[in-house]
C-alpha cells in the first residue's frame, strides 16, 4: 500500500486554518503518467511526490497540473522530512533548488519571485471588500486579490481563487506570497482563506522568504493507485 501524509501547512496563531497538502514520501511508486490522476483523485490544492528525500527531489501537482515550485507543499515537505530524519534541509523542485530551515514553531524557505506561476495581483481599497469577493463567481485563471489590514505593521488581508489549477479558492498561498514579498520588498504577516498565516521577510540576492506553521493531520492510502 502507498502512503498519503496529510498535513496542515500555514495554520493560524488560534490553531485555524492551514492549506491541507498531501506527502506521497515513496514517490517512485507512483509512475510519473499516473500522477496528475492521482493529485486529483486526493482532491487537495497540491499533492508532492517525494523522488528522493536526501536530495530533496520532489515534484508538486496541482488536481489539474504540475507546478515548478509551489509555497504550501515546499514548507510542509521541508518540515515533514525534518520531522522524519531523513532530510529537509534543500528541496529540488523542477524551478530549482530550495533552502529550507525551522525557526521554532515557523518552518521556513527561500524562493525567487521568478519562479512563481502567472498570477494576477489585484490590490483592493480595504480588507471589507477582499471578504467581499463571491467563492462561486471568482474570475477564471488565476487571481490573487489584497489589502492592508495595518500597512504600518504589514498586515495583508488576501484570498486566491484558482480555477486553473483546478482550485476554486486556495487556503493558504505560499507562492502568491513570495511574489508579494518581490513587489513590496518588505516583510509581511498576511492573513489568507478562513484563518491562515503566511510569514513573510525579503531574503538575500533577490530572494523571499516565507514561513508558517505546519500540523500533521493523518496517513492514509493514496487514492487513484492501484493495489499491490
Amino acid at each position: 500500500m502507498t502512503e498519503l501524509t496529510v498535513l496542515r501547512v500555514f495554520v493560524g496563531r488560534d490553531g485555524r486554518g492551514g492549506n491541507p497538502l498531501g506527502v506521497v514520501l515513496d514517490g517512485p511508486a507512483v509512475p510519473e503518467a499516473r500522477r496528475q490522476a492521482v493529485a486529483a483523485a486526493v482532491g487537495f490544492s497540491e499533492t508532492v511526490f517525494v523522488d528522493d528525500a536526501a536530495t530533496g527531489a520532489i515534484r508538486i501537482y496541482t488536481p489539474a497540473a504540475e507546478l515548478a515550485f509551489a509555497g504550501h507543499p515546499t514548507v510542509g515537505t521541508s518540515w515533514l522530512l525534518r520531522r522524519l530524519g531523513i532530510g529537509g534541509d534543500v528541496l529540488r523542485p523542477p524551478a530549482g533548488e530550495v533552502a529550507a530551515w525551522q525557526e521554532g514553531e515557523l518552518a521556513w524557505v527561500r524562493a525567487r519571485p521568478s519562479w512563481i506561476h502567472p498570477i494576477e495581483v489585484v490590490e483592493l481599497p480595504d480588507a471589507a471588500a477582499v471578504e467581499a469577493l463571491p467563492v462561486d463567481a471568482g474570475p477564471t485563471g488565476s487571481r490573487y486579490a489584497w489589502a492592508w489590514i495595518d500597512e504600518p505593521a504589514g498586515v495583508v488581508r488576501s484570498r486566491y481563487f484558482v480555477p486553473a489549477y483546478g482550485i476554486g479558492e486556495d487556503e493558504a498561498t505560499g507562492a502568491a506570497a513570495v511574489l508579494m514579498g518581490g513587489l513590496l520588498g518588505r516583510d509581511l504577516d498576511i492573513r489568507q482563506g478562513v484563518a491562515s498565516q503566511l510569514l513573510v521577510h525579503p531574503g538575500p540576492d533577490r530572494t523571499v522568504e516565507v514561513g508558517g506553521r505546519v500540523e500533521p493531520v493523518e496517513t492514509r492510502e493514496l487514492p487513484g493507485t492501484p493495489p499491490a
